[in-house]
Parts: structure tokens; sequence; C-alpha cells
């Protein structure tokens, strides 16, 4: 494909079905990136166009220099672990934990979360919000420059960190920039995608900055809480592709797993999984360890991010057709576990080989 068409297939996969996932990966950076702000368009705004630059220059980089400089499962796995801490810091500094607050707000002439003119914490008792009522900064003296360059400088910041957090398609993304071996295509995919994504995540941020401004000292901790939820989701995202969960146990009977598991005239077992929008089908599989072994991968129609398909255990990640049959030769399995995912930890699944 050429860069305009890599484009548009970036930007169509972005607007249809990317945001929502990002979004949702991503919701703590960019909570991050608007808390503390009364208007919350020009934090968005810089948020999203320094995820824009970023995502495009790796999309020239990945394009550039092709398959060496992906990152493994492994790796992103321990991207999403941290991206789940960062998302407790957040929720931490809603509910006006002192030594986060602090943490993240500091900066050199003492930033948003430093004494204020009239007294106290820039959030805590006795000064009030840094940007509410009843004191903490005076509502009618205009930022200073370094407070305004604060300002910029953290939603700039965070928006460029999304490049170290992708969601699944985000990774689909970045798999057709390494196939693309240019460094103009490699950014037009991942620009697109990025700016397929923006509606709805402008309309995110805006939504969220607005519900801290209203919330703020009535129902913060609701928001804090649905940020945990996230944060809980991301980790178990990340110890998924990484691995790193105990086995769950779950084990299809050789009865049940019959109609996926066959073996062709070569005396080869073939083991047949469908990738769907919602996830693989079947989830469980048991299979004969110690024969030549090919996992058949089948999309009908298939947009979702099930279209990136990884086995962490062997650090391999494969892009799905939207529709189409895609081959994995496994070699010869032992005895044991193999498990399957999304390339961002989503939607499991496993192959008991016995």
């Amino acid at each position: 494909m050429d860069a305009a068409a890599l484009f548009a297939t970036g930007f169509g996969t972005g607007l249809l079905a990317g945001g929502t996932t990002c979004a949702a990966v991503q919701l703590g950076l960019l909570t991050g990136a608007v808390r503390g702000e009364a208007r919350t368009v020009r934090p968005v705004a810089v948020f999203l166009s320094a995820k824009l630059v970023t995502h495009a220059a790796l999309g020239a980089l990945l394009g550039l220099a092709g398959a060496a400089v992906e990152p493994s499962p492994r790796i992103r796995a321990v991207l999403l672990v941290g991206a789940a801490a960062l998302m407790v810091l957040f929720a931490l500094d809603l509910v006006g934990f002192g030594p986060v607050r602090r943490l993240l707000r500091r900066s050199p002439k003492g930033g948003e979360g430093g004494r204020a003119a009239g007294g106290g914490d820039g959030d805590g008792a006795g000064g009030g919000d840094g940007d509410g009522d009843g004191g903490g900064r005076d509502a009618h003296c205009a930022p200073s420059p370094v407070s305004r360059t604060g300002r910029t400088r953290r939603p700039a910041a965070l928006g460029a960190a999304t490049v170290l957090v992708p969601c699944a398609l985000t990774l689909t993304a970045e798999l057709l920039a390494v196939s693309s071996r240019s460094p103009f295509a490699g950014a037009a995919v991942m620009a697109g995608f990025v700016l397929g994504t923006a509606p709805l995540f402008g309309l995110v941020g805006v939504t969220v900055g607005r519900a801290l401004t209203l919330l703020r000292g009535r129902l913060t901790a609701v928001v804090a809480v649905a940020l945990l939820a996230v944060a809980g989701w991301t980790l178990l995202s990340g110890l998924r592709l990484g691995g790193w969960l105990p086995d769950g146990g779950s084990e299809a009977t050789a009865a049940a797993s019959a109609r996926f598991v066959t073996t062709d005239a070569s005396g080869t077992q073939l083991i047949t999984i469908y990738a769907l929008d919602q996830g693989y089908r079947p989830a469980a599989l048991t299979a004969r360890a110690g024969v030549r072994t090919v996992l058949v991968l089948r999309t009908d129609n298939t947009h979702g991010h099930t279209r990136a398909f990884t086995i962490p255990a062997r650090g391999r990640d494969v892009v799905l057709p939207v529709t189409g049959e895609t081959r994995v030769d496994l070699g010869v399995p032992g005895p044991g576990r193999l498990r399957y995912v999304c390339a961002s930890g989503h939607s499991p699944g496993e192959i008991t080989f016995r």
C-alpha cells in the first residue's frame, strides 16, 4: 500500500474502532492532562497534538527500521503495568492523598500544587483548590508565564507518553507501519490512526475535565474509583500479555475440542480458532502433544482488537486480515499450556497440550 492508502486505513480504523479501546487504556494519562484545569479544551488539544507528533515519529521509525524496533509482548506488558501504576497515582491525587499530590504537582517554583498566596496547600483545607472557590490562588490574577508554561508542559508530556501505552488497535497500526518498510508510509498510517481517534478522545477529555471541575469536593471520589477500576483492568491485561498469571485451570475436554482440532492427510494437527470482534472462539482447547501442529486463525469481517493476535510465551505477534485465514506453525509442542491474547492483553485463551 502507498502512504495515502495507509493513511486512509489508519484513519478508518481509529475512527470506527480505535477510539474506545485507546481511551480506556490511556484514560489515566488523559485525566492527568485535564486535572485542575477550569478550561479543558486547550489541554486536550495540546495532549492530542503531542500524541499525533510522537505517533507519527514512531510510525516513521517503524517503517524505516522494520521489525527490529517493534517492542516484544513482554516489553509491552511492562508498559501496561506501568500505565496501571500511573492511573493509581492519578486516582490518589483526585482524592487528595498528600504525598502523591505533591509528587504530581512539583515544579521549579512550587507548581500548581505549591503553597498559594492565601495560605494552605493548593488543594488542601485552608486554601481551597488552586482552581476553585475560596482562595488558594487569586481568581482575578492573570497566571504567570511560568504557570502557563507548566499547564502546557504537563498535557504535552502526557500526550507524548501515550506512545508507551498502546491499545491493541494502535499495535495493529504499528505492525502495518513495520510492514510498509517506508518512513513516509509508516508515519502516514500512525498519523491517520491518531486523527481517527481524536474526535472521541477530545470528547472524553473535555467531559472528564468538566466533571472533575463540577464534582470537586463532592463526587470526585466516584471518578477516582472509576480510574482505579480501569487501572485494575490495565494491570490484568499487562499480566496476561507477559504470561505472568497463574494457570486458571480452564480446560476443554477432548470431545468438546474435536470440532476445532483435526488432523490432515500428512498427519499435521490443525487447531482452528476464530477471531471475532468480541474475542477468540473457542477460548479453551485440548490438543495432542508431541505432534507437528499448525494454528489456523480465521476472521470474517473482523475489525476489532482481536486482529492483533499474540502468543506471549513465544513473543509472537500476528496481524490478521479483516477476512481470511492465517496459519501459524507451532512446531511440535510438548505437554503444557499455550496461552494466547490480543496484542494488548485482552480476550485471553489457551490450548492445553497433553
